[in-house]
C-alpha cells in the first residue's frame, strides 16, 4: 500500500531542456533554507503557500475587495491595494478573481497524485532520454515526500534528477542520492563570510556534503551560479577552484546571472536586492573561463545556455 505522504509544490514545468538529460518535467517544491540575494524563484523560498499578484491582468472589478475577510484589500487609484500586515493568506481573492490577476503559489499533492501526473509525460521521457527533475526552493526541505516520489518513479523506470543547494542533513542527502540518477549540485559560494552575507547560511555544511558525495562516486554534476560583483572576481574564483580541486572536482557548469526573475519580487510584495544588475556578456564569461581554466577547472560550455533561472511560475 502506498503511503500518501503529502508535499507542497509551486509549479510543474514541462519540456525543460537544461535540468538534466533529454526533455524533462521539472517539479518545483516549496521551501528553501537559503535566502540568496539573487534568487530567481522568490515564491519558492517560504514553505507556505503565498499570493502572487499580477497587476497587468487586473480588470478593476474589485471582487478581491469584496471577498477579503480581513479587509486587507482596498480600492486604489489604479487597482486594488493590499495591506500585507492584514493579509491572512486565506486565498479567497485568488479563488474569486475572474482575470487570474491573483494566484496561489503552492499546491498540496500526495506522492501518488504527483507521480500519476508526471507519468503523463512518459512517452516524452522515453523518446528523448529525459525524465523528472526536482527543483525549488530546495527539494530536500521536504525529504519524506521527495523520497516517496523518487521510489515510485524508480519503480516505473523513470530517470530522475535532484537540484540541490546542499544545505541539508547528510542523512537526507545520502538517502536521496541512493534513489536518484543524477544530482545537480548548485555550489553558490565557497567563502564562509560571503555565504552568510549573500545566502543567509554558512557554507560549511554545503562543502562537507559535497565532499562526501564525491567520495561516494555518485552521478554528480556541480554547477556554480555566477553573480557580478559577488563571486566573479579573481580571488573568489581562484578560491573556488582550489576548494573544488581539493575535493577532486575538475569540471563544473557555470550558470551566469540574469534578471528574468526580477519582476517576481514585485508580484509577491518583496524588494529585489540586485535591481538593475546587468547580464553577463560573452567577453565577461570568457574572462571567467580563463581564470578558472588557469586554476585547473574545466567548464562545461553548454551549461552557459542554462542561465541561472528556474522559472517555476523560478
Amino acid at each position: 500500500m502506498v503511503i500518501k505522504i503529502e508535499g507542497t509544490i509551486f509549479n510543474i514545468q514541462r519540456f525543460s531542456l537544461h535540468d538534466g538529460p533529454g526533455i524533462r518535467t521539472t517539479v518545483f517544491l516549496k521551501g528553501c533554507p537559503l535566502n540568496c540575494i539573487w534568487c530567481q524563484n522568490p515564491e519558492g523560498i517560504s514553505p507556505e503557500p503565498l499570493l502572487i499578484r499580477q497587476q497587468q491582468k487586473c480588470i478593476g472589478c474589485y471582487s478581491c475587495v469584496k471577498q477579503c475577510p480581513q479587509g486587507a484589500v482596498k480600492k486604489g487609484p489604479s487597482g486594488p491595494l493590499v495591506n500585507q500586515e492584514l493579509c491572512g493568506n486565506c486565498f479567497l481573492c485568488s479563488e474569486f478573481c475572474p482575470a487570474g490577476a491573483v494566484e496561489k503559489a503552492g499546491q498540496t499533492k500526495n506522492a501518488l497524485e504527483l507521480v500519476t501526473e508526471l507519468l503523463k509525460d512518459r512517452l516524452v521521457f522515453e523518446e528523448s532520454g529525459g525524465g523528472v527533475t526536482f527543483s525549488g526552493g530546495e527539494p530536500l526541505m521536504q525529504p519524506e515526500f521527495l523520497l516517496e516520489v523518487l521510489k515510485l518513479l524508480k519503480q516505473e523506470g523513470v530517470h530522475t534528477a535532484i537540484e540541490t543547494c546542499g544545505y541539508t542533513s547528510w542523512h537526507n542527502l545520502v538517502n536521496a542520492a541512493a534513489l536518484t540518477d543524477l544530482i545537480l549540485y548548485d555550489l553558490k559560494l565557497i567563502d564562509e563570510d560571503q555565504s552568510k552575507k549573500y545566502t543567509g547560511v554558512s557554507s560549511k555544511l554545503i562543502l562537507s556534503n559535497l565532499k562526501k558525495l564525491v567520495s561516494l562516486n555518485v552521478n554528480l554534476h556541480v554547477r556554480m551560479p555566477l553573480i557580478k560583483g559577488i563571486n566573479d572576481d579573481i580571488n573568489s574564483l581562484e578560491k573556488a577552484a582550489a576548494s573544488l580541486q581539493e575535493m577532486g572536482i575538475e569540471k563544473i557548469e557555470l550558470i551566469p546571472y540574469h534578471n528574468f526573475g526580477e519582476a517576481k519580487y514585485e508580484k509577491i510584495g518583496r524588494d529585489y536586492g540586485l535591481k538593475g544588475l546587468s547580464r553577463y556578456s560573452d567577453a565577461d564569461l570568457q574572462k571567467v573561463r580563463i581564470i578558472l581554466s588557469k586554476a585547473g577547472i574545466m567548464i562545461n560550455r553548454e551549461g552557459e545556455l542554462n542561465d541561472y533561472s528556474r522559472t517555476g511560475s523560478h
